[in-house]
């Protein structure tokens, strides 16, 4: 249990305002909180909230004998706040059951009376308790006390918060403003929780979040705050989670993806907010197409036609598209949609973005290396998944107007090759100086050495070198004559591109089974050989 603060008398206590009975004049009342004050206005909160409880069962045809109740428990509920300042006194909040009577005021028992003229006080306390639990989640506040954090969460938890949360929400109407507040709130509150513990996203998604967000994501409504949050926890609860990504799946959440961006093909979004809920929702998507069910989706969701489209319309979603069509086509859960590209006449499309990196893409604020990244990473893709017809289309695309796009890899080549060059330069240099003071190099220096490398454009590098590699290997002597060619114009080397391949081969990697990883190590390493 971590230590209680014990702050000196007055200097720097916090004080908060007890409220009297509704119909009796307000008296403000300063009191240092501590363990004691904190204890008292729970035990009150217990008593009002079991008052108003007791009233709804005694009158639930007569609102206007419980209606004093309401307030006097909606005023406790606002004192409350105070503790969200002491997060290492959450313990009282769960040992003195209030988590589970706050959980219990978010649905009402008495769903009768929820539709009739006094639901409004109703909704008020939910939305009271929704921004009680939004202040005392906050993430900064939880991160102040590790132990009084877990705690909450854990009673939470318990109490399916995420359940009542979102059975609250469906009764909220989004046309009255303090009802759509308690929306926004809502989804921090899980936000903060999620941040906090990862962990929870597979089962808050269980618990109707998933289809919740959906939902709102696709009503036809105007965009708003709330539509740009939902497109948030949306992509915090794909993130590395295979089982949320396979329930959107289940959902059909890949067609609400689909038609939520097709709006963007022809129109830029309006607002830098709108932009934001583009991106998110890009994002969902991207993660989504990690998991090879979804892939399958997508084709049929012709979601490549889509992304084809956007990429020729040349409006603010073409970045994004890119990344997608990377995603769908990696690997070898990715060899139906490598097909289908060449089918729609994609390679019409992804060739010149090869050959040049759009002047609108730079203004944007994308940089040239991610872009340059992804168009290689799909044509690479390409060369690997492709077979027979459209891998001759692929490879006839490199030999037209005398192997410009051959000329262009190879200037890529350079570029890239003088970038970790020059890179790894440096870290020598550092490792040589970190030699000298006596410091040992152990393997997260080692990693954070290699990540610095792939940030120079060591990934591109590789790309760039297996789709050199490919071609040289396709049989069409021209494509490896002119390889070659200039290479050794350059004063390239063989035995670099050999190592590169080599290296690329070693960090094969993540998600991939054992079985996959060497025989695709096997086939990288002949590739090079033959170079």
């Amino acid at each position: 249990m971590c230590a209680n603060v014990h702050l000196p008398p007055f200097s720097s206590s916090i004080f908060f305002t007890t409220a009297m009975s509704s119909d009796v004049p307000r008296i403000k009342q300063a009191e240092p909180v501590d363990e004691s004050t904190v204890k008292k206005m729970i035990l009150t909160f217990e008593k009002r909230s079991y008052k108003n409880q007791e009233l709804r069962i005694k009158f639930p045809d007569n609102p206007e004998k419980f209606m004093e109740s309401e307030l006097d428990l909606n005023d406790i509920i606002q004192e409350m706040h105070v503790i969200a300042t002491m997060p290492d006194l959450y313990h009282l909040l769960v040992e003195l059951n209030a988590v589970h009577s706050l959980l219990g005021l978010l649905s009402h028992e008495n769903t009768d009376i929820l539709h009739m003229d006094f639901d409004l006080q109703t909704a008020h306390v939910a939305i009271a308790v929704v921004d009680l639990l939004q202040e005392l989640t906050d993430i900064d506040t939880l991160h102040e006390s590790e132990e009084g954090a877990e705690v909450l969460i854990d009673s939470l938890l318990e109490g399916q918060v995420v359940a009542l949360l979102v059975q609250n929400m469906e009764r909220l109407d989004e046309q009255v403003k303090e009802e759509s507040d308690g929306i926004y709130n809502t989804l921090a509150i899980i936000e903060n929780m999620a941040e906090f513990r990862p962990g929870l996203c597979a089962e808050a998604a269980q618990q109707g979040l998933m289809q919740w967000l959906l939902k709102r994501i696709k009503a036809k409504m105007p965009f708003d705050a709330n539509k740009l949050y939902c497109s948030e926890i949306l992509a915090i609860l794909l993130q590395n989670n295979d089982n949320t990504r396979e329930l959107l799946g289940e959902m059909d959440g890949i067609d609400v993806l689909l038609q939520q961006l097709s709006v963007f093909k022809r129109h830029n979004p309006n607002t830098a907010e709108e932009q934001e809920m583009m991106e998110n929702l890009f994002d969902a998507l991207c993660s989504c197409l990690m998991l090879a069910s979804n892939r399958e989706r997508f084709l049929k969701g012709e979601g490549l036609q889509l992304m084809n489209l956007m990429l020729r319309e040349k409006k603010m979603s073409r970045t994004s598209a890119l990344k997608v069509l990377d995603h769908a086509m990696i690997g070898p859960e990715g060899l139906d949609n490598c097909h289908k590209f060449v089918d729609i006449l994609g390679l019409r499309t992804i060739f010149p973005l090869f050959m040049k990196t759009p002047k609108k893409m730079k203004k944007a604020g994308v940089p040239e290396k991610e872009h340059e990244e992804h168009v290689c990473s799909i044509i690479a893709s390409m060369l690997r998944n492709l077979k027979s017809q459209q891998r001759t289309r692929l490879l006839n695309k490199f030999t037209e107007n005398d192997c410009e796009k051959v000329d262009r890899l190879m200037e890529l080549h350079f570029k890239y090759l003088e970038a970790v060059q020059q890179a790894d330069k440096r870290i020598e240099g550092e490792k040589h100086e970190m030699v000298q003071r006596g410091e040992i190099l152990d393997d997260s220096i080692e990693d954070e050495f290699y990540l610095r490398r792939l940030d120079a454009g060591l990934f591109v590098l590789q790309l760039i070198c297996y789709i050199m590699v490919e071609i040289s290997n396709s049989g069409i002597s021209q494509l490896q004559q002119r390889v070659h060619q200039i290479l050794n114009l350059r004063g390239g080397s063989v035995k670099v591109v050999r190592h590169i391949m080599r290296e690329y081969a070693e960090s094969l990697g993540d998600g991939k089974t054992e079985e996959f990883k060497e025989t695709e190590r096997k086939r990288i390493v002949e590739l090079a050989e033959n170079f």
